[in-house]
């Protein structure tokens, strides 16, 4: 008998494509396409995504943090994101790489998603540190791509090639520069408030297996701050820009992602 949180999975992937493929034609042949009708049909799949998140992460033990939740709840979110940042800047076509990122998380959510791997339940403060935690790391790892697509960009304006692929393909480099800032920004700000809870809500970071996790963190914080002074006081941007962007990140990953699957993978915890 076929599970009502497979039929989820299916449709979602059906208004996913559905709009991957409807905005990808569109694009090809230069004609503007409806903003109201991709929005819709992927606000669909969002939801129909949700409800298939929603059944995994709650059980009656807890919530269940796993990596493969993490994935598809990480890849909805960035899709969503992309989808509000695309409203009031040029960028739609960015949503051609949150649709497929999303889709695969989906089915690797789904598909793999281990039921004995949660945390009891806890104190609501802990909860809203893991979400901000979760949401900022989705956020700064749609500004790490969208910095690498900048530097491509900048590479081929800076050698002026004839064959320009990633400066026909994506928007104006201004363009998808201000949207760079934009993310770091909304990332930074969710960062700060989970490190924020974090300190309030977490009793044992060494018995809990964080202070590393923490350390990166606040690490990288120092980071995505120092670019946003350069950036808003002193004009930073271009490469500098990069750089900064995908250092930071690298540390947030190290800290987080390495940390989880040590200990989950490897460790069984």
């Amino acid at each position: 008998m076929i599970s009502l949180p497979l039929v989820y999975t299916i449709l979602a992937l059906i208004a996913y494509t559905t709009s991957f493929w409807y905005l990808f034609m569109s694009l090809m042949s230069k004609r503007t396409p409806n903003h109201w009708f991709i929005g819709i049909i992927l606000g669909l799949g969002l939801i129909l995504h949700g409800a298939v998140l929603f059944g995994d992460m709650l059980t009656p033990m807890g919530i269940n943090y796993n990596v493969f939740n993490i994935l598809s709840f990480t890849s909805g979110l960035m899709l969503l994101l992309s989808i509000l940042f695309s409203t009031y800047r040029p960028v739609i076509a960015l949503n051609l790489i949150g649709i497929p990122v999303a889709a695969a998380g989906l089915i690797l959510g789904f598909a793999f998603s281990k039921h004995d791997l949660f945390i009891s339940r806890n104190s609501i403060g802990l909860d809203i540190h893991i979400i901000l935690s979760l949401s900022a790391y989705a956020v700064l790892l749609m500004a790490t791509m969208h910095a690498l697509l900048l530097w491509f960009q900048d590479r081929e304006l800076k050698k002026k090639q004839k064959r320009r692929v990633w400066v026909s393909l994506l928007p104006s480099f201004q363009a998808m520069e201000s949207l760079l800032f934009d993310m770091l920004f909304a990332g930074f700000g969710l960062l700060t408030f989970a490190l924020g809870f974090g300190f309030f809500t977490i009793d044992d970071f060494f018995g809990q297996h964080l202070a590393h996790k923490t350390a990166f963190s606040i690490i990288s914080w120092f980071v995505y701050g120092a670019l946003l002074i350069g950036h808003y006081k002193f004009g930073w941007r271009g490469q500098k820009a990069i750089r900064f962007t995908v250092i930071g990140f690298f540390l947030l990953a190290v800290g987080f992602i390495g940390s989880k699957l040590v200990l989950e993978m490897i460790l069984g915890r």
